[in-house]
């Protein structure tokens, strides 16, 4: 029989484990053996720049903590080492800084699964999500959109007045200063 004192943290663990799946937009299950302790650095580096958190944890608890959420088909995935990254704020931001590690150490980085807004999802949804840009991107792009058509009238316009033999780039004559 296990001691009390042990008992009481490992369910303070698995209580902490629940309310970080469930407060979470989503996260990922990652197999990180055979990563060298530079590569672990560069990776956490990478993740805290993204507000992501991550961090090993033992199966059992883990397990404990995705059945109380509902996620029991993550069961299956809970064997040999296990990491989870999860994000409060980005949905997007695990998947694509994991796969991108995932991508650059081949053999030793592997992810095993995630889950989205307390829903599990396939890795097909988890390659796809990693494909979307980071959010300053996307909002870059839909800036850059919007504002094409007025740069292209300025344009346009500019165009125009210099055909008419008017210059854009002059500065308008002040009017003399009454005396």
């Amino acid at each position: 029989m296990p001691n009390a004192k042990v008992l009481g943290e490992k369910q303070a663990i698995v209580a902490s484990l629940t309310e970080k799946l469930k407060g979470s937009a989503a996260g990922v299950l990652v197999d990180y053996k055979g990563i060298t302790v530079a590569e672990d650095t560069a990776l956490r580096a990478e993740l805290r720049k993204n507000n992501v958190e991550y961090a090993v944890v033992k199966n059992t608890l883990l397990r404990f903590a995705v059945d109380n959420v509902g996620m029991n088909e993550l069961d299956g995935l809970l064997n040999g080492t296990t990491a989870l990254a999860t994000c409060n704020d980005d949905p997007v931001a695990p998947a694509r800084v994991i796969a991108e590690f995932a991508k650059k150490l081949q053999d030793k980085f592997e992810i095993k699964g995630g889950f989205m807004e307390g829903a599990v999802v396939s890795m097909d949804t988890i390659n796809a999500l990693a494909s979307i840009p980071a959010l300053p991107v996307l909002q870059a792009q839909v800036l850059g959109t919007m504002l094409a058509p007025i740069s292209g009238l300025a344009c346009v316009l500019k165009q125009i007045a210099e055909k008419q033999g008017g210059t854009v780039d002059a500065p308008a004559e002040e009017a003399p200063a009454a005396e």
